[in-house]
């Protein structure tokens, strides 16, 4: 259906956060809070999207970027006076707005999109959605009058003893009919306990002049949560970690210990593939099927193959092919590429690389700024010395090229294809095909020297 605004609040300061990063950017799973609102969002479909900032507005607007339009609140006088402010886009405009509060990262599309169908059914001017929750201290009470409609929403600290009772709560996400918004928040006061300027009171405003106003009630109060201090972010942290993982192992990824595996919401993992404990999956990381990935590996936006084995090792930004072995206790820094087949063993270090298939470097190697070839070995502690303080410079290694243990690259250098540089040596001249390269200094004993 067209005609769908949403608006999400995003001005709060967080002063509960007891942080100088601003509340809705406090990451849950890797991923700012107020992003996960905005994928929801973006997933449902909505003509239009604001977001109201006014503390930190410039750093959440480099976050969000171009994906929401924005209105700053300059002062923070209320949820009321805070969706005002897009009065200047959607005013008399037909249709339907969601108001959304940036501090819920665990709310979901189907919860979204259930509300709006729910409001739309009930052809109401207003839908709130609610949540039943055990403890409701804090939250806003839904009130409802005998024919089970809303009648108001209060406020914990305009609530009385009576009204505190009440369980059900208001969870701060709303639809409504968009001209009705903007006519009742113009009736809007602030007579109350913060002196503020409170959004639930349209409800009230509408019940008065005969609106209808239902309510929807969520599935769950934990995907209602609002993040206001670090307590609440870290259940947060575990809940979108569970919903994850879970998630992954219907799909036919086994997970070991899922209290011990970390997966970004933004990640995918293919069928069959085994995550060991202690694993981090950061970003847009994407894996394929049949992995053995851990324990203790950290992925970051990067791409996985099929049957590849990651194994205590740090991988990011990289692109990794079919049947590839890292580690253990590899570093595969971002821009390499490793094409299928390739080996990279225990405390090897590889940079900015691209090296072809079937190559390896067992153990103890430095591959940085370089260009290798299909089946090359790397012997141990082999190295390319790419960096002379100021520049970085290119090694380039042709296909069956032997690496001796020990071989210094000094870039900018080309080793041919089929050759053997021997072990110790320090390369600093270009090596032709099929050559044995040696560059190092005769043994030479001194007898007696301890005397």
């Amino acid at each position: 259906m067209s005609n769908r605004y949403a608006i999400i609040l995003a001005a709060g300061q967080g002063t509960r956060m007891k942080s100088k990063l601003y509340k809705v950017l406090h990451p849950v799973c890797g991923k700012p809070m107020v992003q996960h609102v905005v994928d929801q969002v973006n997933r449902v479909g909505f003509d239009e999207k604001i977001a109201i900032v006014g503390h930190g507005a410039e750093v959440v607007q480099e976050v969000l970027g171009d994906q929401v339009s924005y209105v700053v609140q300059e002062k923070q006088l209320g949820t009321g006076h805070a969706v005002l402010q897009a009065e200047q886009l959607l005013a008399d405009k037909k249709g339907t707005t969601v108001v959304l509060c940036g501090d819920t990262p665990l709310l979901t599309e189907e919860t979204i999109d259930q509300l709006l169908q729910a409001h739309e059914k009930e052809s109401a001017k207003v839908t709130v959605l609610t949540a039943i929750a055990a403890d409701p201290t804090g939250y806003g009470r839904v009130i409802r009058n005998q024919q089970g409609l809303v009648e108001r929403i209060v406020e914990q600290k305009d609530a009385s003893e009576e009204e505190k009772q009440v369980n059900e709560i208001n969870t701060g996400t709303y639809c409504f009919d968009n001209e009705t918004l903007f006519a009742a928040l113009q009736k809007v006061g602030n007579d109350n306990a913060q002196g503020e300027y409170y959004l639930p009171d349209v409800v009230e405003i509408v019940q008065s002049s005969s609106g209808k106003v239902a309510a929807f009630q969520a599935n769950t109060m934990e995907e209602t949560m609002g993040i206001n201090d670090r307590v609440a972010l870290s259940a947060a942290e575990a809940i979108m970690k569970k919903r994850t993982n879970e998630k992954w192992m219907r799909s036919g990824v086994t997970i070991i210990d899922p209290s011990q595996t970390y997966i970004s919401t933004d990640a995918t993992i293919g069928p069959d593939t085994v995550i060991y404990p202690g694993t981090m999956i950061n970003g847009q990381t994407i894996i394929g099927a049949d992995c053995l990935i851990g324990p203790n590996s950290e992925l970051t936006n990067s791409q996985i193959g099929n049957n590849t084995i990651v194994k205590q090792s740090v991988v990011s930004d990289s692109e990794i092919g079919d049947d590839v072995q890292i580690g253990p206790f590899a570093h595969i820094r971002p821009q390499s590429i490793l094409k299928d087949e390739v080996k990279i063993g225990n405390f090897v270090e590889v940079k900015k690389a691209t090296i072809g298939k079937g190559s390896k470097a067992s153990h103890l190697s430095y591959i940085g700024d370089a260009e290798i070839g299909q089946d090359v070995n790397f012997g141990c502690g082999a190295i390319t010395v790419n960096y002379d303080g100021k520049s970085k410079y290119l090694t380039s290694v042709g296909d069956r090229a032997f690496i001796g243990c020990n071989a210094n690259l000094i870039a900018p250098v080309t080793i041919g294809a089929d050759t053997l540089v021997a072990a110790g040596s320090t390369i600093t001249d270009d090596v032709p095909s099929r050559a044995l390269s040696i560059a190092r200094a005769r043994q030479t004993n001194k007898e007696n020297y301890q005397k």
